[in-house]
């Protein structure tokens, strides 16, 4: 009987034994049989890009080289090959300018140079043309000339928004395209290049590099994405896109892809992000840009004042821009009006920050600065110029010209909206 029941309880132990491996390959297969999904990252990311260990990230400090190891790893964990000059990394060189308006000339790394890493990577569908989806990933550090802080002790820039928010959507659309396309029967029309560039606070050095230095047959790029600060999305869920008229194929398939923004186009193919680079050597160009705010350049750029939500809604909508466009080929390009050429110089300033984004009659305000004109004149966040001097004020580029004028001392007059009410002062520059 004992003997007996010694082999009940051994062929009992065996079925729980066999029971429990089957189980576990029917999960097995079964998970192997589940479409993968792409994994969401775009919190953590933002959240190590602009911790304080990083110092700001800029171009050339260990800050930078330690975001540029992250962004190895993460391509590395996405899957995608690495397409730089030394692994994943493009490194460039250059002196500091001392003219402002000089333009950077590269050199090798030696004495006095600054050494900025590109960091590339890159999803290969075998096709004959590339789409380059980019966002700088480089900041101001503790500061320096771009920075708008005005204490009196030094302070890290973490740039949250900019443009760790740009990279990390940059990085979910890396991932998102990559598992669309391993699943994929048949692959999608164009490659795909992931960049994140640094140098671009030092006036777009790294996407200015690679433009003159391409790891890939600069003819067969399609067309270029960038994002710079798109992390915070408003309550009106305004979205800025540049370069529209940079391809006849962009206006059309913006708006049929969109149902949750409000957008703000401009056609321009120039403007201050790494876009410019591209368009500047006849590549279609599509920026996007939440808009500037009251921690721009300053300190208080930090990852928990972003719109997560805001961010992975504009994936979503940069992912299936990306897929409707795959039918259409390679993309015609178009030149567009440089803005930029026209853009009047200044001997003053008034102190604010423009809210880019609104598209009504003048120019509305979306901060201002202590100790500035603005400031000492009463102006607020939300009033919108609507005179300045003897110039009636209906765009940012009549702003700008009625600005230019005027000379350090001087007085003007200024209107502005607020609200319902309108309002009659005097400015002192």
């Amino acid at each position: 009987m004992a003997k007996q029941a010694s082999q009940i309880n051994q062929k009992i132990e065996f079925e729980m034994k066999r029971a429990l491996i089957l189980l576990a390959l029917a999960g097995f297969i079964s998970c192997k049989n589940e479409p993968k999904i792409a994994e969401n990252n775009i919190k953590e990311d933002v959240a190590y890009l602009a911790d304080d260990k990083l110092e700001g990230r800029q171009t050339g400090t260990q800050g930078e080289v330690l975001a540029s190891e992250y962004l190895i790893e993460r391509f590395k964990a996405i899957g995608v090959q690495p397409k730089g000059t030394e692994g994943y990394l493009q490194s460039f060189s250059f002196k500091p300018k001392t003219d402002p308006h000089s333009e950077v000339e590269f050199t090798t790394n030696a004495d006095s140079t600054i050494t900025g890493h590109n960091v590339i990577g890159f999803i290969d569908n075998n096709a004959k043309t590339t789409i380059v989806i980019g966002a700088h990933y480089d900041h101001l550090g503790y500061g320096g000339e771009g920075s708008l802080f005005r204490g009196e002790e030094k302070a890290i820039h973490n740039g949250a928004d900019d443009n760790a928010s740009g990279v990390a959507v940059m990085l979910n659309l890396a991932s998102r395209l990559k598992v669309k396309n391993d699943q994929a029967e048949i692959k999608d029309t164009n490659n795909y290049l992931f960049m994140a560039f640094s140098g671009e606070e030092m006036g777009l050095l790294g996407s200015n590099y690679f433009s003159k230095n391409p790891t890939i047959d600069a003819e067969s790029i399609n067309y270029m994405i960038n994002m710079d600060m798109v992390g915070r999305m408003k309550a009106d869920s305004t979205l800025a896109v540049y370069g529209t008229g940079t391809s006849p194929m962009f206006k059309q398939t913006l708006k049929s892809n969109n149902d949750k923004f409000k957008i703000v186009e401009n056609e321009s193919g120039v403007g201050p992000s790494d876009h410019t680079s591209f368009y500047l050597i006849d590549i279609p160009v599509l920026h996007f840009f939440t808009g500037q705010h009251e921690d721009y350049h300053k300190p208080g750029d930090d990852s928990d004042k972003l719109n997560y939500d805001g961010m992975n809604l504009i994936s979503d909508y940069i992912f299936d821009i990306i897929t409707d466009l795959d039918d259409n080929g390679e993309l015609a390009f178009r030149k567009t009006k440089n803005e930029s050429e026209e853009t009047p110089r200044f001997k003053v300033g008034l102190g604010v920050v423009p809210d880019y984004l609104y598209d009504g009659k003048g120019m509305r305000i979306d901060g201002t600065r202590e100790d500035t004109p603005a400031y000492a004149a009463g102006l607020q966040k939300g009033d919108v110029v609507l005179k300045l001097g003897d110039s009636t004020i209906t765009d940012m580029m009549s702003y700008m010209r009625a600005l230019s004028v005027f000379d350090n001392g001087d007085e003007a007059g200024i209107t502005v909206k607020r609200g319902e009410e309108t309002i009659d002062t005097k400015v002192q520059f």
